[in-house]
Order: C-alpha cells, then structure tokens, then sequence
C-alpha cells in the first residue's frame, strides 16, 4: 500500500479518543484503570530514589518557575511538564511497570505522569481521571497495533514513542479537546516521539517515559491552544508509520479487541526484570520447588525462546543491576537459586558478581526458536544423574480474575511502599485507588504520593462501608 492510498488513520482515532465516555467503559476496564494507578503510584513512589529520577529531581528544582504539579516521592513541587518528566522516568526507573503486548511496551509509565499532573491542577475527580486515562490507553494501543511489529523490530522504544501519542490523547480527553484538536495534539506528539532500544540497559531507557509524558502533555496543551499540526501524522508520506516502521495496519489499529477495551489485556510485572525473562523466571521457579532441584546438581540448563528476546533480554554476562534486568541467563540463575525476583534489592551489581550466581548463570544456554511467543519459554534442567525436568510458560496471558490479580497487586504495593510511607500512609494510597472512580478530588491522590506525608490512618469519608 503506497502512501497515497492509505486511509485516514489518523482522524479515525482521534474521533475515537476523544468521544469516549466514562459510562462507556466496562466495569472490567474501569477496575483494570485503577489497578494500573496504583500499580505505577507504588513503582514511581520506589523509584524515586533511584539516581536518574535524582539528577532530573535537581534540575527540575534548579529550574522550576511555576511549582504547581506533585513530584511524587519528594516534597517539592514542579511545573505540569516538570512533574510529567520527572515522575514518567520514575515509574519505568525500575522496570517494574505494566506491560500491553499491543504496543510491545509499557503504556502507564508514559501516560499517566502528564495526565496526573494536568488532573492535579485543574482539581478532575478519579472519574474524570480514569476516563482519560483509559482513552490515552486505548490509543496508545491502537498506534502500537498500526505500525507493530516493524516498529519495534526495527529498534524503536514502543513505550517512549507510541506511548507519546498515548499521553497526548490522555491530556487531551482531560481538556476536552474534540476530533480536530484531538488529531493536531497526536500531530504534535508524533513529531516529538522518540526513543530507541539501543538505551536499553541505561538510564535513557526510563528516560524516554519522562520525555513521552512530558511531550505528550505539552502536545495536548498546545493543541489546546491552537497550535497546529498534520492532521495524518500516522499515515502521511514522511509521516510517523512511513518513517519507523515498514508495517502499517489500519484494520488492527481501527477495529475493537475482544472485550471492547485493550486495557483488560494489561498486563502487570511480578518479577522486577524485563518482561521477556518472565516466563523463564517462572519456568525456573516453578522447576526448583516441584521438584526440590539442587543448584549443585544441575548440570545443564536450556532456555528456548523467540528470537526476537535476543536483542532486548539476552545479555550474556551482565556486570551492573540494570543488565541483570536483561539477561535470560541471570534471571533464570536467580530463579533456579530461589532469588527473590520480585525485590528491587536483588538487581545489583553484587549480585551480578556472586560467584554462586555465575556459576550458575554459565551452565544456562538460551536457544533462540523461531515461532514462539515473545511471553512464552520452555526451560529445561538436566542434573548430574541424567534426569531431565521441563516445563514452559506463557507470561502473555492477562488475568481473567480481576479481584484475585487486585490482592496480588496490593501485596506487591505492601512490598515495595512499606518502607517508604509506613503501614497508614501505604493503606490509605492503596484505598485511595481502589477507590478512585468515587473520590471528587486527584489531589487526595497526589498528596497521598508525597514523601512523608502525615495522613489519617482511618478510611477515608467518601470509602464505601
């Protein structure tokens, strides 16, 4: 299909963001909005103290001139664009965030910075601010589908660069902008959308999330105002698909998944490591305590994969916490070893360097195996006698439990903000999501965000008894 011949992707798409409605969301997406809240709420919060989010935490402060917007995990403010900078690049700063297979990335860490910062100060209520969360997260996942998967072959960050046009369509919804702006602010975001793979395993790589919030809350804000843009950013010639991807599939993009919404395909990170290594995390733990495997009697370790885990997590020898995060190799040492995958702590670079780990880590080979699913992996452990154990697992499966994966979420929240807030404070954030569609006010939210805030340990008025 030429260019000249490809159809009006664009305007389609900001009709459908900026039409939807909070009564048009299903019970199931609304409860998945608010699981993903607070699931970014409890990374960001963790990585705040992280030194990336540091370095921009200082220069945000040096060069603030209108504190207006939460910083979360400080007790400063920043402006709309500084928060969405600073608190996008905290919340991928651990790679523990959500996952959508539709964009091949993570849609909340880009999206929600901007649009909470945007929500804070002009005081929207969680109703508000899921319904333009969910219609930034839709199109986000439409984008991804229309030019997947050639955009992320081709070494694009899907996160930083769909995810742009994500947050653009978020703060836009939350201004209200109708069809026309809504196609000049994802105009905007696509010139401004970037991020490449390369990064990965640096500190530009949680970077790009800053940026994408940042730029795509600027795009909506500019929209608003009447700056303008192409109106087919996504399908003209020299456009955002002509330019990054040699896919281009308005039907994938246009059509309604299963369900109705793509947010009920999110998919949360238990395991505090690159996507890709889950299934092999879980293969290995899963190995070890079915059949009580003794790490000095393995002999052999295979690890099968789809190719395309070789260019993202398929780092051989890492030496630093960050590369261990993209090493089918160490990851699936660590489950084997019964390595609590699930803390931050055990990607370190001592942890990298433990002798124990390596040994380990050297008798696992990872077999690159055309036609699997990226989220799937079988994994295999012959010991010293000859014996083989196998099993395999699929991480792209989302939960079909939604109030069972709620309690697995909060626990994993407990983890991560219990030493950080406090038992009260810790509870009280958590209520405040599980209950956001009824609070009147995202600055309960985003005061609850704050480092050291003093709040009541009781449940709050509007809680439902």
């Amino acid at each position: 299909m030429t260019n000249l011949q490809r159809p009006e992707v664009t305007l389609a798409i900001a009709e459908k963001a900026a039409s939807l409605r909070y009564d048009d969301i299903t019970s199931d997406a609304r409860a998945m909005a608010r699981q993903c809240v607070l699931d970014w709420l409890a990374v960001a919060r963790a990585g705040s103290s992280e030194p990336v989010v540091q370095m921009l935490f200082d220069e945000t402060i040096e060069q603030a001139s209108h504190p207006c917007a939460t910083l979360v995990g400080f007790l400063h403010s920043g402006s709309m664009q500084d928060a969405a900078l600073v608190n996008g690049t905290a919340g991928h700063a651990l790679d523990y965030d959500d996952v959508n297979l539709a964009i091949e990335g993570h849609p909340t860490a880009p999206i929600l910075p901007g649009l909470l910062a945007l929500a804070e100060v002009r005081n929207a209520s969680g109703r508000e601010l899921i319904e333009a969360f969910v219609s930034g997260y839709e199109t986000a996942c439409r984008i991804g589908l229309l030019v997947g998967p050639g955009h992320y072959l081709r070494g694009f960050h899907a996160t930083g660069t769909v995810g742009c046009f994500g947050a653009a369509a978020a703060c836009g919804r939350l201004l209200g902008l109708d069809r026309d702006k809504m196609a000049m602010a994802l105009g905007i975001a696509g010139t401004q959308a970037a991020g490449l793979k390369s990064m990965f395993g640096t500190m530009c790589k949680p970077l790009h999330c800053g940026t994408a919030a940042r730029n795509g809350l600027w795009a909506a804000n500019l929209a608003a105002r009447g700056f303008d843009s192409r109106p087919d950013v996504l399908e003209c010639e020299q456009g955002f698909a002509a330019t990054q991807s040699a896919d281009f599939n308005p039907q994938a993009a246009l059509e309604d998944p299963q369900g109705g919404f793509h947010i009920r395909n999110n998919l949360f990170k238990f395991h505090a490591a690159c996507y890709l290594t889950h299934a092999a995390i879980e293969c290995a733990a899963r190995l070890r305590t079915e059949h009580q495997l003794d790490v000095d009697d393995m002999r052999e370790i295979r690890v099968r994969v789809d190719p395309a885990c070789d260019g993202v997590c398929n780092i051989p020898e890492p030496s630093t916490g960050l590369e261990a995060k993209f090493s089918l190799r160490f990851t699936t040492a660590m489950g084997l070893s019964g390595v609590d995958t699930s803390a931050v702590g055990s990607y370190s670079d001592a942890d990298c360097a433990d002798q124990a780990l390596v040994r380990l880590r050297d008798k696992v080979a990872v077999e690159l195996v055309p036609g699997l699913a990226r989220t799937y992996s079988d994994v295999s452990v012959v010991d010293t006698a000859g014996n083989v154990y196998e099993t395999t697992h699929d991480a792209g499966v989302p939960a079909e439990d939604i109030d069972w994966q709620r309690r697995k979420l909060e626990r994993k929240c407990h983890s991560l903000l219990l030493p950080l807030m406090g038992a009260d404070d810790c509870e009280h954030l958590i209520e405040l999501c599980r209950y956001l569609h009824e609070i009147d006010s995202v600055r309960l939210l985003t005061t609850a965000a704050r480092s050291g805030s003093k709040l009541v340990a009781k449940a709050p008025s509007w809680v439902s008894q």
